[in-house]
């Protein structure tokens, strides 16, 4: 199993427009995050998490031309707004691509593109829509989407719930403010975390970089990478921060499930 980044960052994306801190104006590519997403690859199954601004950008750095299924964690602007991106995806696929989320997020996905939803929604002549079946996960049953078991898991993000996913022995979990003990039994014997990470201080929608570190500690992955960051740390600053088996993901990261 296999988990790509192919983005990192936070809801304004780094470099932030109008920005000349040292993380914006730095040279370390690491220190370039679009909004975030991934990818995990389960044998010949190709799952996406999330469609943010940039994914055709990441798709096509990614060397990505196809996925089985669409995990949706929530319907902020920042995880769903390159929804039509998967217009490529989808003409090729001659049907309909599998959406799934929690229900409220599958509604409001619906609500503000009636256009990729509506199986009756018709394109004009000589052109294409994208097409996507909405599907609704329940948190907590694991699930089998594109013949993958995947296990919705739900997290507090201010006053709303986000899902994070479980695949295998990976698990990525992103806008949370906590990840509850009651949500914690999803997470026992992880080879890979990914964790959102987003200021040193406290935030109230996300975990914060400290709060993260702690959380990842009492979950015990055997490796946990941290994402949705901002520019308050270049990557190579708050890697050297970090303890021992926690580092700072990045766009374009590659990661393999350690098969011991």
């Amino acid at each position: 199993m296999r988990l790509v980044f192919l983005g990192t960052g936070t809801s304004f994306g780094v470099p932030q427009i109008g920005c000349r801190c040292r993380t914006c104006t730095s040279g370390d590519p690491r220190d370039r995050r679009t909004r975030s997403a991934a990818l995990i690859e389960a044998g010949e199954r190709r799952l996406l998490i999330d469609t943010p601004p940039e994914l055709r950008l990441q798709l096509l750095a990614a060397h990505i031309d196809r996925v089985d299924a669409v995990l949706y964690t929530h319907a902020h602007a920042d995880h769903v707004h390159g929804i039509d991106d998967l217009r490529a995806i989808s003409v090729k696929r001659g049907s309909g691509l599998p959406a799934y989320g929690p229900a409220a997020t599958m509604v409001e996905l619906a609500e503000k593109f009636p256009y990729i939803f509506d199986r009756h929604a018709a394109a004009p002549e000589g052109t294409i829509l994208p097409e996507l079946v909405a599907e609704v996960l329940e948190p907590g049953r694991e699930t089998r989407v594109a013949g993958v078991a995947v296990l919705p898991i739900a997290l507090p993000h201010g006053g709303g719930t986000v899902f994070g996913y479980r695949v295998g022995r990976i698990a990525y979990l992103t806008d949370a403010k906590d990840v509850p003990v009651g949500a914690r039994g999803g997470l026992v014997g992880l080879d890979i975390l990914v964790l959102n990470a987003l200021l040193p201080r406290p935030h109230p929608l996300h975990l914060s970089i400290p709060e993260a570190i702690a959380v990842a500690q009492q979950i015990g992955a055997r490796r946990t990478f941290l994402t949705h960051l901002t520019h308050d740390l270049p990557h190579a600053e708050l890697a050297a921060q970090l303890p021992a088996g926690i580092v700072p993901a990045y766009d374009g990261l590659v990661v393999e499930e350690d098969e011991v």
